[in-house]
């Protein structure tokens, strides 16, 4: 029976019994920042579980996607070398949530397994909570389950617990025994033995209590049941395998490694580790893709950079050199995308995520296992049990970015030891000495002012989402030296402090306000608002005019450039959402800036953004522009405003309350910033520039408002001018450059033929030039140049004339001055083209090398190349020793 039918026989028993089937969720949890990644079926329905939510009907079946890798659930290490460890699986489950309890899930359990599947009752087994009575009761009246085939075990085996409070209850596990074989040969061996003899296949859990902080459990009053089915287990058993990795879903994936590299499954365990790995790893990094994580050097992405790392080195292994490891996940999508129909949706992302991560590894890889197979050889001729030093295994990873993952891999298959301990000294040395060079530096960044107002615990309030005005106090004035003074006079730069604000400070990415401050018969001109640290807000700018003393009443007005600023703000949220629909979820905000000017929003994705992605995009937020959706704000907790579907920026810093933008339907965020009252209020929205910043990060730059109508208009004034050029319409601009740039091709031909004619015909004139040095002819002339290839062709024709001898070749190209020196090859014994060259090039302000009979050289001097040309005779004399 193929893992597909077991998945679908498992929805139809289970729907044939009242029970609704529910899509899995995705691997990053919705409802629990705390979790990793969803390792479990009831992940989707905690909130149900502890009464926050009302589940769609009493019983649910699913088949819920897991993946177990970094966390507290970590099982990567231990994939490829065990038979039953995956950092990706499916957990088949049932759920009741206060409908049927511990009878019928024991029913149904055992029913599906020896009925619907077919398992041997005589192989099976079961354990329960040594305090569950009524558990073991049950199975006792199940008449096929032979005596004393029931075990009791403690709370370690047998006790679910969500937390330390909160639901929780006794569970009871069905095992099957696969036979002596399979065993660990101990005397004690048995249900709950490590070893693959008895092999848990389903976990039943009865949620019946509710614990609370002093640890006294109270029963609820609606017992629920969570149980979680292993496929890949049960589909090996059914398949009569001993190894997860052996049953079909795997082996179409592994033959196909196997296929790749050339090596045969099963014919050595060094192979079979590193075949099992890759088919892991790719099918964790295919659905973790899928639900939009993308690798990175923190969290999730993190995790998933380690996952698809690891399978690249077991691919060196297995001698795959070339990109091998996106081909195997797309293997993976073929084959999973009928269960779960989004892994089609992410097939071409997940081309150019594996792609790009295996390219830009490969390097580091390879230097890495170098160094490391070297320092591994060293340890071997020194001891009789080497290991590698933690100093080295840090040195590898913070130096070189290789991960300590691969270091215990090769460790492992080398039979080596690993100072774990020592790298996570080295590793904590060094963040100590981050966090104190860090503290360091803030101490010598703040002035002596800031550091006075914060030992004093100053603060500012802002009050600017309100108003824009406001009568307030300066309490402090800090001078262009950093002190606090009493007063400052026209003409002074200094920065104020004043304890309510209506000026926004930078943050977030919106620059920030700027405005005036003013007084009787004074005025300060506000030219920057930051936030220096801990709360407290400085506005710098310039006495304009007056004498400003400290505790003096103030009006305080923000700008225009405010609201210009907010329609690009909520511009920036609205073109978010909009990527992430045309784009995909994994579209994340990994930087930004908005100005009164422009907005500047960076993002993650992996190709430039199409043209026709980009007209879709302008054209859906244009669209939520026009339906004048009110912008509105709310004060929640962090944790309702995530279960809320609230979007938190990566990077950002939230308290306990967050401020939270929603903009209808169609986006909801966590932002400090300040926005209009409605998207119409934006008016316009055109995307100007969309470039790549870094690997995997792309930019776009947008207009808004006012600032788009005179964008567009300078395009269109450009385009009537471009027009009158073309003595045309704009409309024929196209066909007419495109002819234009036909025609300069041609005649840039038709120049290059002619170069090359006259150099080929000065060839005769060079040849006759030559003089004789030390029994060597040397050659050399000034040649017109079109291009370096020029040169270089000239050059041939002079080796294939010239006898034995050196000849160099000079030319400008470009502004610039090149020299190409040739030395026949029986004479390079005597004298190296390179050293010939790179005399030369010092005449002309450059430098250059190359091969023994061939270097070239290039100089910012081109003015200098006749005097450098007339030198080599000269030059070469004095490298063959000659007077």
């Amino acid at each position: 029976m193929t893992g597909n039918e077991i998945r679908s026989r498992f929805f139809k028993y289970f729907n044939d019994r009242g029970h609704e089937i529910v899509d899995s969720s995705s691997l990053v949890p919705a409802d629990d920042p705390t979790l990793l990644f969803t390792n479990a079926g009831m992940v989707q329905f905690k909130r149900v579980f502890i009464g926050e939510e009302k589940p769609v009907g009493l019983r649910a079946v699913t088949a819920q996607r897991c993946v177990r890798a970094g966390g507290k659930h970590n099982d990567l290490e231990n994939v490829g070398h065990t038979a039953r460890h995956h950092t990706f699986f499916e957990m088949l489950g049932n759920f009741s949530f206060g409908d049927y309890f511990k009878k019928d899930a024991i029913d149904f359990a055992w029913e599906f397994l020896t009925r619907e599947l077919g398992l041997d009752p005589q192989q099976l087994w079961v354990s329960v909570f040594h305090e569950d009575d009524e558990a073991y009761a049950l199975w006792e009246q199940i008449e096929d389950l032979p005596k004393g085939r029931i075990v009791r075990l403690g709370e370690a085996d047998n006790f679910w617990a969500m937390g330390d409070t909160g639901p929780c209850g006794p569970c009871s596990e069905i095992y099957i025994d696969q036979g002596l074989e399979q065993g660990c040969d101990l005397p004690d061996c048995a249900v709950g033995c490590e070893c693959d003899r008895y092999l848990e296949l389903w976990n039943l859990v009865f949620m019946q209590f509710d614990r609370d902080v002093s640890g006294t459990m109270t029963p609820l009053p609606k017992p629920s049941i969570d149980t979680g089915l292993g496929i890949e287990r049960v589909a090996a058993v059914l398949q009569g395998k001993y190894n997860n990795f052996d049953c079909d879903l795997f082996s179409p994936i592994i033959d196909a490694i196997a296929e790749m590299s050339g090596k045969t499954y099963l014919a050595n365990n060094k192979d079979d580790v590193a075949m099992r790995v890759i088919a892991d790893h790719a099918r964790a990094t295919t659905f973790l893709v899928g639900d939009g994580v993308l690798p990175s050097n923190e969290g999730r992405g993190y995790v998933l950079r380690r996952i698809m790392r690891r399978a690249i080195r077991f691919g060196r292994t297995l001698s795959l050199q070339d990109v091998f490891f996106g081909k195997v996940c797309q293997l993976v999508t073929d084959l999973m995308r009928e269960a779960y129909p989004h892994l089609e949706d992410s097939r071409q992302l997940l081309a150019k995520v594996t792609d790009h991560e295996e390219n830009r590894f490969g390097e580091t890889l390879d230097n890495g296992l170098a160094m490391l197979d070297e320092e591994i050889e060293r340890l071997q001729q020194a001891d009789e049990k080497p290991v590698i030093n933690g100093d080295f295994a840090f040195k590898l990873y913070d130096t070189y970015g290789f991960p300590l993952d691969i270091v215990r891999d090769v460790a492992l298959e080398k039979g080596i030891g690993l100072d774990e301990a020592g790298f996570s000294t080295a590793m904590e040395e060094q963040r100590t000495q981050s966090r104190l060079s860090w503290k360091g530096k803030d101490v010598d960044h703040f002035s002596k002012g800031v550091v006075a107002l914060l030992e004093q615990g100053k603060k500012s309030e802002f009050v600017g989402y309100e108003k824009n005005a406001l009568d307030g106090t300066v309490e402090a004035i800090i001078d262009r030296d950093g002190s606090l003074v009493s007063e400052a006079v026209t003409g002074t730069e200094v920065q104020l402090f004043c304890p309510q604000t209506p000026f926004y400070a930078e943050a977030g990415g919106q620059r920030g306000d700027t405005g005036t401050i003013s007084w009787q018969d004074g005025l300060f001109l506000v030219q920057s608002t930051r936030l220096i640290a801990d709360g407290l807000v400085l506005h710098s700018g310039i006495v304009e005019r007056g004498t400003l003393t400290s505790d003096t009443q103030v009006i305080m007005q923000v700008d225009n450039r405010r609201a210009a600023t907010a329609l690009n703000h909520t511009a920036t949220h609205l073109l978010h959402a909009a990527m992430q629909v045309i784009l995909g979820d994994h579209v994340k905000q990994a930087g930004s800036q908005v100005t009164e000017n422009r907005l500047r929003f960076d993002f993650t994705h992996f190709s430039p953004v199409s043209p026709d992605e980009i007209r879709e995009i302008e054209q859906l937020v244009n669209d939520k522009i026009r339906e004048n959706e009110q912008v509105q704000t709310d004060i929640l907790s962090k944790e309702a405003a995530i279960a809320g579907g609230a979007t938190a920026l990566f990077g950002e810093k939230y308290g306990d309350e967050v401020r939270v933008v929603t903009i209808g339907e169609f986006s909801k965020e966590l932002c400090g910033g300040t926005h209009t009252r409605a998207s119409g209020d934006i008016g316009l929205f055109k995307i100007v520039s969309e470039t790549g910043i870094a690997a995997g990060v792309r930019r776009i730059e947008a207009v808004t408002g006012s600032g788009a109508i005179d964008w567009l208009q300078q395009m269109a004034a450009r385009a009537d001018e471009l027009a009158q050029l073309l003595s045309g319409s704009f409309e024929d601009a196209p066909v007419k450059v495109s002819g234009l740039l036909k025609r300069q091709k041609e005649l840039e031909k038709e120049i290059a033929a002619l170069n090359a004619s006259m150099a080929m015909s000065d060839l005769d004139s060079l040849l006759s030039g030559a003089v004789q040095v030390d029994g060597l002819e040397v050659i050399s002339g000034l040649i017109p140049l079109d291009s370096p290839k020029t040169l270089r062709d000239v050059g041939d024709k002079v080796r294939d004339k010239m006898k034995s001898g050196v000849a160099v070749l000079g030319g400008e190209f470009k502004g610039k001055a090149a020299l190409l020196a040739i030395v026949s090859k029986d004479a390079t014994a005597r004298i190296k083209a390179g050293a010939v060259v790179k005399e030369v090039a010092v005449i002309v302000g450059g430098k250059g090398g190359g091969r023994p009979d061939m270097a070239q050289a290039g100089g910012p001097m081109p003015d200098k190349l006749a005097e450098a040309v007339k030198s080599v005779p000269g030059i070469v004399a004095g490298l063959l020793g000659v007077n």
